[in-house]
């Protein structure tokens, strides 16, 4: 009586275990829309750190470029633009914050590059930027030349990391995880330049006017709005993509780059 109570017992916690492994990989396995759907919001990936596209105000509030168009993309696919949930990345983690499925999209200032879609999916840009170099005021560095043998700063897991190696093979790196460790590093005297997106240096200027910006713009950064690979986000890809579309052609993405004033810097500079 005992072997056959044992024996039951075994094959009953064998059916429960069987049961919770399929109800773990049908939840692996579901549709990201029908998901995001169901829970009534759309979990994003911002920065918190790169005025004017995502920031913290004095107020205590999240705000930015990048802020409007999510919640923008949850009205138009949930149906209220509250149905939003920001979560902080960082340049360096949000990939990982895509692939492990922790938000269900990234809008934080991400180039579009082909080293990145072998990993992730991207939306079609929504805003173009260039690479460019800040230095004080009373700075020697007038162009890019002059940053040979200098040390310049720059955010860790960023295209301008890249690029600055690249442009200038002899230049010294001084890496941080945030911008605003890297903007306090600048200000400390831990660099003689620091380097990023032109849009992203336009907010430290606007808060600090000891700085300047050079002239020459070192790249061509497309964002992009960034999805995690596989067959169950195909379907919210694109619905983000077709409202992002709509976003686009009725004015709105016009409408919040006036706002954060981000329209001016997106087109070419006059000569003079």
């Amino acid at each position: 009586m005992k072997i056959l109570r044992k024996t039951l017992f075994i094959f009953f916690c064998f059916f429960i275990m069987l049961g919770l492994a399929g109800c773990i990989k049908k939840k692996a396995n579901q549709d990201l829309l029908k998901t995001a759907q169901e829970r009534g919001k759309i979990i994003i990936g911002v920065k918190y750190d790169t005025k004017p596209f995502g920031f913290i105000d004095k107020d205590q509030q999240l705000k930015g470029y990048d802020i409007d168009l999510g919640r923008e993309i949850a009205k138009r696919v949930i149906g209220d633009e509250n149905a939003v949930e920001f979560q902080q990345v960082t340049s360096s983690n949000r990939i990982f914050s895509l692939t492990s499925g922790t938000v269900d999209l990234v809008a934080a200032t991400m180039t579009i590059t082909p080293k990145r879609q072998r990993i992730i999916d991207f939306s079609r840009p929504y805003y173009i930027a260039g690479q460019a170099i800040m230095v004080p005021k009373n700075s020697s560095i007038k162009k890019l030349k002059d940053l040979s043998g200098k040390c310049i700063i720059v955010v860790l897991g960023s295209t301008s990391e890249i690029n600055i190696k690249q442009l200038v093979p002899d230049v010294k790196i001084l890496g941080f995880r945030t911008y605003t460790d890297a903007f306090f590093a600048l200000k400390s005297g831990r660099g003689d330049a620091l380097t990023t997106d032109d849009t992203i240096i336009y907010g430290f200027l606007s808060e600090d006017p000891n700085f300047i910006i050079l002239k020459e713009r070192l790249t061509r950064e497309p964002y992009g709005i960034g999805f995690k690979k596989g067959v169950n986000t195909q379907s919210f890809q694109e619905t983000v993509d077709f409202a992002l579309e709509q976003i686009m052609q009725d004015g709105t993405l016009k409408r919040i780059q006036r706002k954060w004033m981000v329209d001016f810097f997106n087109q070419p500079k006059k000569s003079h």
